[in-house]
């Protein structure tokens, strides 16, 4: 009877000691973590073309839009905040732009909520938000930076042309 228990309880370690040994995580998972670990792909662990190109695609996908009057045009890339990324989603529009100041051209959308926007440096060619008065700002010249504005994006292109916009712009996607 002793040597049954024995044999048992030898039985039962062995078993939790093996059980101890083992993943919860399938092959492929442990795989992929010592590929972004070393940096190397193991081999016939390589992505499908349409794994490739969905990653590529997501990678190049940015949201410019692109702010036009009757002679000019600015192109800004926008940030990935929940600012402009509700300013892109109001577009297109059709707006009056003003001047403020010696420094920027405004003009007013819809509210958008500033969780998790950058607060704005100001720059020449930045497209920022002004949140008390809830309009959007263009600087064509420096401005000092406070705490009640957010950063939107950057210009790409047409920067120069910021401070000669007037009148009705048009702020649309670029695609």
């Amino acid at each position: 009877m002793k040597r049954i228990i024995s044999l048992a309880c030898i039985f039962l370690l062995l078993l939790t000691v093996s059980a101890c040994g083992a993943t919860s995580e399938p092959n492929s998972t442990v795989q992929r973590k010592s590929t972004a670990e070393t940096g190397t792909e193991p081999q016939g662990m390589t992505e499908s073309p349409a794994e490739e190109a969905g990653a590529a695609e997501q990678e190049e996908i940015a949201m410019k839009i692109s702010v036009q009057s009757e002679q000019h045009e600015i192109i800004y890339e926008l940030n990935d905040s929940t600012a402009a990324r509700e300013l892109y989603a109001q577009l297109p529009l059709t707006i009056e732009v003003e001047p403020f100041s010696n420094n920027e051209m405004t003009f007013y959308p819809e509210k958008l909520d500033v969780t998790d926007t950058p607060l704005s440096d100001g720059e020449p060619g930045s497209l920022s938000y002004y949140q008390p008065w809830g309009d959007v700002v263009m600087f064509y010249a420096p401005c000092t930076p406070n705490s009640s504005l957010y950063e939107l994006g950057k210009a790409v292109s047409g920067t120069e042309h910021i401070e000669n916009l007037s009148g009705t712009i048009t702020v649309s996607a670029v695609e």
